[in-house]
């Protein structure tokens, strides 16, 4: 069954509509750092803006611990969508409270509130479904209908999710619509070739990724440190790289099947050893099968992959029609460690089809690198939904939009 899209809703003028969004952006001093998913939600917004429906947004933001926590409010948020959307936005100083039902009250067709962080209710990521429920049903006092439009958080059973999209009329908002049709590409008849990239720090994050795309990949990649998992799998010596031990006859088995399959999976023939983790660390490039023949010998970290792997990389990306990347290859904060992501990140803006950025650290890593959205094919606003979407699984908040 297909999602129910903002059509199914009917006309929206003059009702409350609660927008559910994925405003969990990075601050730092109370300033955003990137706000990719602020400039995701607009199209949503503009468009119901243009309905003249009253917008009531929620999200939430970092990780409070039920309660109000003045570090995770949303209010920077709330100056910044203003600026975005170039219009007053009003903020309310809680989610369902006083100040809420008042900020609601005061809307006019086409106006836009954002309420203070869903996380600071203890409700909205209770195990307890009857505390969910609870909560969302003071939720559904605030509006008429709910679009949800927070692609990051589908993967979660969360009150303003799942629940609150039972008890309102509700739709999936633009955005979730596009991740869904995205996504949906690169499990069901991707245009081949179809390479898969992936980094990020540990193999045990991507094993179920690995074996759903396994199946249906041409080329899978690996970089970040997860690639150490696999170069240990081959019997290399890795320093003090970061290794998951127990993770190493699983990415034995993964080598064995792809190499059955007919997959090419293609590991690292070099990587950046590093002295230190640190930003001003020596280092220097060394051979895959020699990580530990270096100045630092056994104590060495691999903090990026190599330059002729980044070469390897980027003709592989290059030359496909379907790419997925998830993770970065190197530790990108770091200007010394950050050429694997950069070049892989060139090569995806490169690529003759489409190019898909799997959210989380690697959107991160492509905007601190200086890449524009628009340079890829699609940017994705959730890692975890991202993944387990690829995994197969299924998620609760586009179930309860019809999705199957």
């Amino acid at each position: 069954m297909a999602l129910r899209t903002l059509d199914s809703l009917g006309s929206l003028a003059g009702k409350r509509v609660i927008v559910r969004v994925d405003f969990n952006v990075p601050l730092k001093d109370a300033v955003i750092t990137d706000d990719g998913r602020v400039r995701a939600a607009l199209p949503t917004l503009n468009a119901l803006i243009n309905q003249g429906a009253r917008l009531v947004l929620c999200s939430h933001l970092g990780r409070p611990d039920g309660a109000p926590d003045a570090k995770y409010s949303l209010a920077p948020v709330a100056q910044r969508l203003s600026e975005l959307l170039g219009k007053p936005v009003a903020f309310a100083l809680d989610t369902v409270g006083d100040s809420a039902h008042e900020a609601v009250a005061a809307l006019e067709d086409g106006d836009v509130a954002v309420v203070e962080n869903l996380r600071f209710n203890a409700g909205e990521t209770a195990k307890d479904a009857a505390e969910r429920c609870a909560f969302a049903e003071q939720l559904a006092e605030l509006g008429d209908a709910l679009v949800s439009d927070g692609f990051g958080v589908v993967h979660r059973k969360q009150a303003s999710v799942y629940e609150l999209a039972e008890i309102l009329p509700s739709a999936a908002g633009l955005l979730i619509a596009t991740e869904v049709d995205v996504l949906d590409k690169l499990t069901e008849n991707p245009e081949r070739p179809y390479t898969v990239v992936l980094g990020g720090s540990k193999v045990s994050d991507k094993l179920g990724v690995i074996e759903h795309l396994l199946p249906r990949a041409d080329k899978i990649l690996v970089g970040g440190g997860m690639l150490f998992t696999f170069l240990a799998a081959k019997g290399f010596k890795v320093g003090k790289s970061l290794l998951e031990a127990d993770q190493i006859d699983t990415v034995t088995r993964y080598m064995t099947e792809a190499e059955e399959r007919g997959v090419e999976l293609i590991l690292p023939v070099d990587a950046v050893m590093a002295a230190s983790f640190g930003a001003d660390a020596e280092h220097v490039v060394a051979p895959a099968d020699a990580l530990e023949e270096t100045a630092f010998g056994a104590t060495g970290l691999g903090l990026d992959i190599g330059p002729d792997t980044a070469r390897i990389f980027a003709e592989a990306i290059r030359t496909s029609k379907t790419v997925f990347w998830n993770g970065p290859m190197g530790v990108f904060e770091m200007p010394a460690f950050a050429a694997g992501t950069k070049v892989v990140a060139k090569a995806l803006t490169e690529v003759d089809g489409l190019s898909v950025v799997g959210g989380g650290d690697s959107a991160a890593a492509v905007r601190q690198l200086g890449f524009a959205d628009d340079e890829f094919g699609h940017i994705s606003t959730g890692g975890g939904a991202s993944l387990e979407f690829l995994e197969g699984k299924q998620l609760p908040g586009l179930e309860v939009l019809g999705w199957q």
